[in-house]
Order: C-alpha cells, then sequence, then structure tokens
C-alpha cells in the first residue's frame, strides 16, 4: 500500500490521490515524497496526460509532515546530521519545484499545468504542496483550516513555503500566515491569496481548469522576467521600511529567544535578494539551522509529539469508555460557568446549579455573551447559540442532578463549603456519578473525607479563564480510583483541553511552581533590585510575562489568601516571611492588582496597564548595586524548575512529559525551551547543579539542588535520556 495513488484519465488528467493508510488524516514521510515525485515524473513524460490534479483521499487533504522523518534524516547521517537534513530539505525542495516548473523549458514553454484540490484542512506540508502547484482550488467546506502553522512548535515553513508565499503576498502580507501561525478558513484564505479557487467540488474544477490553462497560466510569478516583489524587494525603499518593521516586530515579541521566528525573517530578506532557486537553498540552511537547535527539538517534542499523546490519553488507566452525556456544574461564578460553557461547547447536556435561580440563570448568560461575541466576529451564527444554550439548564435545585455521569463541583475555595456541596450532591446522584472538585490548591484527600464514596471523588483544575486556557490538572487523591480518573481525562479530552494527572500535594503541579516565581520576584524587590530589571529579566529568558505582572494578573488578595493558609499549615517551616511583608503592605494599601486598577503596576480606568507603579520605588528603595541579569533570570528560572523536579522526585509528577507541557500551557514556562525539564537537558545537569550551588551559597536554601538533579549530574544523564518514555523515579 502507497500513500499516492495516480489515475490516468481518458480525458487527459492524471488525478494524484493523496491517502494514507491507516491514518485519519494524511502526513508526509520521506518515502511518501519519493512515490508522490515518481508518479509526477510518470506523468510529466506520458504524451497523453494533457495536465495533473493532486488531491486527497480523506475529508482533509494533510495535517502536515510527519517529523520523525526529519529527526530521522538528522539521525542517519551519523558524524554530519547538518548535511544529513540539508540534502533530505533540498530534496523535497526538488520534488515540489518539478511541480511548480512541470517540464517547462528555459522559455517558459512545454509544461503541463498541474493543479490542487483541497477537500478540507491543509496544514504545513499540506499547503507547501499546493503552493508549487498552479492554481489551488479548495472545496467550500467553512470547517476547514489552511495555513502554515509552524512556527507555533518552534520551526518554520521549510519545504518551500517561506519562500513562495513571501513572493506571491509579499513579506507584509504573508507575515500573519508565517510569522504567526494564522490559520483561515477556504473563503479568507482566498480573500488572502492563499488560495485561488472555493468551490463545490474542487476535482472537477480543478480538471477544467488543467484542461483549459495555458502556457502563460502555469508560469509562477518569480519564474518570469521582470518579476518584483509585493510590497517591495529589501532594496527598494518600501520593501526596506518593511523588513526594518518586521525586524522590530519580531525581536519585540521573541525578545530573541525563539529562534525559528528569526530564522524565517532572515531567510525570507536574504531570499528576496536573489533569484528564486537560491533563495530555496537559503530557505533550507536556515530550516536546518533551527531543526539542529535544542530549542527547537525541545517545542517540537512537547507541543506536538507529548501535548498529541497526552490528549489521547498516554496516561489514562485501563477502564471502559466514560464519555460524559449530562454534566451537572455546582457554582455558577466565573468558574463554574466558564466550565459550563466549554461543556456545552463540546455537545455535553449541563445542569448548572447555584444558590439562586438567578445566580445560576447569570452563569448561564455568560454562554450567551460568548456567543455573541462569536457572532459579532462571524465565528458562530445564532442557531448556534440556540442550540448550545440549549443545552444548559440553570436552576436552583439539586434534583436536578439526578441524571448526571459527572459532577464539577466549583464552589467557593472552602473546605467548609465543599464538604456541605458535596453531602448536598450525593443525596441526589447516582451510585456510579464521578465527583469532581475544581480547585487550586485544597488537598483532595483531604476535601474526599466528605465523600460516601471517595474512589469516586477526584480533583479537576481548570485554569482561568477556562474558555481560553488548553490545560486542565486532574488530582488523584489517596482513594481515588481508575474509573475516576478515566472519566476526568474522556470529560477533558471532550472539551478539547490537555490533561495533566498529579498526585495529590499541596498546591499540586502548576502552582507548586507558579508561587515560587512571583515569590521571588517580590523577594527580589524587597532587597532592592530594580522592578524593570526583574520584569525584563523574566521576559528575556522567554517567560510571558514578569512575576509582578502575573502576581497582578492573579490578582494580590488571592496571594495574601495563599500565603496565610501556607504559613498555617507550614509553621516555623514557612519561608517566605521576606515576601509577605511586600504582598501584606500592597493588600493594605487597597493595590490589589489589575481587577482593583493598581497593583505593583498603575492602571488606565479601562484597566489597560501604564507601567509599574511609581511608589514601588518609595516603598522599596532600588539599590546602587544591581545584580547582573543572568542571576536575576537564574533566580526566576530556578524556582520553578527546581520545585517541578522535586515534584517528579516526590512522586506528585509521575511524566516529565506532563511536567513539561503543563508548564508551558499551564503558566506559559518559557515556550522556547520546551517546558523545565527539556531546559534542563538544555543546559546540561552538571551545569544546572553549578548555578544551584551559586544560588544556595548566596540566596539560601530554596535553591539546593535536588539529589536526583545531582545524581543525574554526577551520571551525565539527562531526563529525556532517562525519563522520556513516561517512566517514573519509583518505575526507573
Amino acid at each position: 500500500m502507497t500513500d499516492f495513488k495516480m489515475d490516468k484519465g481518458a480525458d487527459g488528467v492524471a488525478v494524484i490521490t493523496w491517502d494514507v493508510p491507516n491514518k485519519s488524516m494524511n502526513v508526509l514521510s520521506f518515502d511518501a515524497l519519493k512515490t508522490l515525485d515518481g508518479l509526477v515524473e510518470d506523468a510529466l513524460g506520458d504524451d497523453a496526460v494533457k495536465g495533473i490534479v493532486i488531491t486527497s483521499g480523506k475529508p482533509d487533504f494533510a495535517a502536515g509532515m510527519d517529523l520523525n522523518v526529519l529527526a530521522k534524516l538528522r539521525d542517519d547521517a551519523g558524524a554530519n546530521p547538518a548535511k544529513g537534513l540539508f540534502d533530505g530539505i533540498m530534496q523535497m525542495h526538488g520534488a515540489l519545484r518539478k511541480i511548480e516548473r512541470a517540464g517547462m523549458d528555459d522559455k517558459n514553454k512545454g509544461g503541463k499545468p498541474i493543479a490542487a484540490a483541497l477537500p478540507g484542512s491543509a496544514l504545513g506540508i499540506g499547503l507547501e504542496i499546493p503552493l508549487a502547484c498552479h492554481r489551488i482550488f479548495a472545496a467550500d467546506n467553512p470547517k476547514a483550516k489552511i495555513g502554515l502553522p509552524e512556527i507555533m512548535i518552534g520551526i518554520f515553513p521549510g519545504a518551500g513555503g517561506t519562500t513562495r508565499l513571501a513572493r506571491k503576498l509579499g513579506a507584509m502580507a504573508a507575515s500573519p500566515f508565517l510569522l504567526e501561525g494564522k490559520l483561515s478558513d477556504p473563503s479568507k484564505a482566498k480573500s488572502a491569496g492563499l488560495i485561488d479557487e472555493v468551490v463545490a467540488d474542487p476535482v472537477a474544477a480543478a480538471k477544467d481548469w488543467v484542461l483549459s490553462a495555458s502556457d502563460k497560466d502555469i508560469v509562477k510569478p518569480w519564474d518570469e522576467k521582470g518579476y518584483k516583489m509585493p510590497g517591495g524587494a529589501p532594496y527598494h525603499p518600501a520593501g526596506f521600511m518593511t523588513f526594518v518593521g518586521a525586524s522590530a516586530m519580531v525581536n519585540g515579541k521573541t525578545k530573541g529567544v525563539f529562534p525559528a521566528a528569526k530564522a524565517l525573517l532572515s531567510s525570507v530578506y536574504e531570499g528576496a535578494l536573489v533569484p528564486f532557486d537560491t533563495a530555496l537553498r537559503i530557505e533550507a540552511r536556515y530550516f536546518t539551522s533551527v531543526l539542529m537547535n535544542p530549542s527547537s527539538s525541545a517545542m517540537i517534542r512537547s507541543l506536538f509529539i507529548n501535548k498529541g499523546a497526552l490528549e489521547k490519553g498516554a496516561n489514562r488507566p485501563e477502564a471502559p469508555d466514560q464519555t460524559v452525556r449530562k454534566v451537572g456544574i455546582l457554582g455558577a461564578g466565573m468558574m463554574g460557568a466558564g466550565i459550563a460553557l466549554v461543556s456545552a461547547q463540546a455537545g455535553i447536556e449541563v445542569v448548572l446549579v447555584d444558590q439562586s435561580r438567578e445566580a445560576a440563570e447569570r452563569g448561564k448568560a455568560h454562554s450567551a455573551t460568548y456567543m455573541d461575541e462569536g457572532i459579532k466576529r462571524k465565528k458562530a451564527t445564532p442557531e448556534k447559540k440556540e442550540q448550545m444554550l440549549g443545552r444548559i439548564e440553570a436552576t436552583d435545585d439539586y434534583a436536578a442532578l439526578s441524571g448526571c455521569d459527572l459532577i464539577v463541583e466549583a464552589v467557593f475555595e472552602d473546605p467548609s463549603v465543599k464538604a456541605e456541596a458535596t453531602k448536598k450532591v450525593e443525596a441526589v446522584i447516582g451510585p456510579d456519578c464521578i465527583f469532581a472538585t475544581n480547585t487550586s490548591t485544597l488537598p483532595i484527600t483531604d476535601l474526599a473525607e466528605a465523600s460516601q464514596r471517595p474512589e469516586q471523588y477526584i480533583g479537576i483544575h481548570f485554569f482561568s479563564p477556562v474558555e481560553k486556557m488548553n490545560l486542565v490538572e486532574i488530582i488523584k487523591g489517596a482513594k481515588t480510583g481508575d474509573r475516576a480518573v478515566a472519566k476526568a481525562l474522556d470529560f477533558v479530552r471532550q472539551i478539547r483541553k490537555t490533561p495533566i494527572v498529579v498526585n495529590d500535594a499541596r498546591f499540586f503541579y502548576a502552582n507548586r511552581c507558579i508561587i515560587p516565581y512571583i515569590n521571588e520576584g517580590i523577594r527580589m524587590v524587597a532587597e532592592g533590585v530594580a522592578p524593570p530589571l526583574i520584569e525584563n529579566g523574566a521576559k528575556l529568558v522567554g517567560m510571558p510575562l514578569g512575576p509582578l505582572q502575573l502576581v497582578d494578573e492573579i490578582s494580590i488578595d488571592l496571594g495574601v489568601k495563599i500565603a496565610k493558609a501556607t504559613r498555617a499549615a507550614m509553621g516555623d517551616a514557612y519561608p517566605d516571611a521576606a515576601v509577605d511583608e511586600v504582598l501584606f503592605a500592597m493588600a493594605d494599601q487597597g493595590r490589589m492588582g489589575r481587577k482593583s486598577g493598581s497593583g505593583f503596576y498603575a492602571y488606565e480606568e479601562s484597566g489597560k496597564r501604564k507601567g509599574l507603579w511609581e511608589g514601588l520605588d518609595a516603598a522599596y528603595p532600588v539599590s546602587e548595586e544591581q545584580p547582573e541579569v543572568s542571576e536575576v533570570q537564574h533566580r526566576l528560572m530556578m524556582a520553578q524548575v527546581l520545585e517541578a523536579v522535586r515534584a517528579f522526585e516526590e512522586g506528585v509528577l509521575t511524566d516529565i512529559r506532563e511536567g513539561d507541557v503543563g508548564a508551558i500551557l499551564g503558566w506559559g514556562f518559557a515556550p522556547w525551551s520546551g517546558g523545565p525539564f527539556s531546559w534542563l537537558d538544555i543546559i546540561g545537569a552538571t551545569r544546572a547543579v553549578a548555578i544551584c550551588d551559586v544560588l544556595e551559597a548566596d540566596h539560601g536554601p530554596r535553591f539546593k539542588a535536588p539529589k536526583l538533579l545531582r545524581d543525574m549530574a554526577a551520571k551525565g544523564e539527562s531526563f529525556y535520556g532517562r525519563y522520556g518514555d513516561g517512566q517514573s523515579v519509583k518505575a526507573a
């Protein structure tokens, strides 16, 4: 069985159909590329063939490249992996260039028209192949997505897509698709110039075009004499300003830590100065460089391979299907309303319960408002809004929960309140119903004591706002059974989120790592470190928000509440008294963060952030001698990373893949690094321990290298070398 098959029709059109066996979507392997190349060669050499249509035997055209192919090219090259990658990439360019030139001579004569017919989504290489064709026809399928999302996983379109799209649209118009990975439905893709036609039957339309196309119709603009790049080439005054602006934009957004964006821009800039075939070689060299960068490998592993594995149930226990049909949500506040929204979006019946009918209706109104905004942006329709709201029953009657197979309790974060809610719910639900509590800090084992069926009791930690945040942390209590875990995982999959499963402990995993990051930033303020140095140091190492901005976003009063609860639990062992002095003082002044319009930052009435609060320097004078930015960055990174290692060492986290994916999706940990464990592998355990030793000597035992990390340094091991297949510390 092959991925590509060709049917030479009596009408003179050869239809090449892409249909990868045993896969729901087409992905390109290197062997499949060779097959495609051979079929194109055959059709071009057959006098009976007047033209070619490339299409898919599946509902979508293609999902992209099999990234394992690129890794194999690198690994099979032995001592010169860069050469292996470059040669393989140039073979891809050769195959697509053969499609593009289609047998034309040096005078652009004698070629055969080749069209792409896209029945559905075309992503990555699935769009790069069509871009090499002479005309692209897409089905009128509003659910289809068309684009080049490679930048989102740490690489860029390296099979000619970067060079072709920049030359087709111009650098400015191409930038949202190349630098942001923007995806469009067929109609918008046509308007933007990515594709040429949107039709009911793309194969039939492509055939008609192929049979009527002239020599001129199949010559790409960049293969014609006098070609000028839309918007201007770099040496043109308009083009010069475009590239200056693009460079500033890329560096402003990436802070120089995402290698793919810079390489992409360099490829476009340098490629625009030379003939097309030379530009492809330049693209291949930059693409090779990015693939050889450990940052890109780590991003691909975490954001593509590991994320996909977790979403498919990599750590799901053996249990029958636990698809949720009817979910009861207790509490219609911000979290409960968000959970109701994403559940109804997924087609699940929802019973939204609060203390009063009015409160429950307000929670349901959140979904109505969300859909109204979607209608304004043409992302939804009034009919879809009506259907979705029809799935949500808002009530104050607990008896309405009786038919639910899953309960998600999202009441006030107080053990007594949650215990009372648990008892009320268990009085009306069936014996097989799973009970999940949404909590960010409260131990699940303790909360489960209020349940008659602790084996069916589990924690689910949603991140706010629920509809935007992709991560869901599932927490197993001491008595939580496998069916409850499977139910939670299946539910998270239904609502299209990414799950990680952790064992019960204070703050679980995500908050365990976020809080030390925030605390380290606040501690530095108290020490006299300049706040701009703290915030910009964090951003320059890839954190999306500095620790002071992050605590403003979360809210300072919540930080105070967590600090008081932690101090009460830990007693004399509590390590953050210096942090509390600053945090409590801010709260005493009513500076609660963005929600109050004042915090570590100052805000306009609209809520827009103006800058760091001017009174911060007066309250905490900046020292004359400031630390190096690298020291600030090491403190902020290690504050998070060491907690991740300790969580894994203690068995709270059982899979480093979950640790990396959870860190990036949960609190935005330096995505360029692939996550905390990937970052440690990039710098090496030996270097990490050396950094810890310096920080411990200067700043105290919170930076002491965990035994596991020190042991790995002594043995020259890496986390993914030792635990990359999902093994836990205990299993290893």
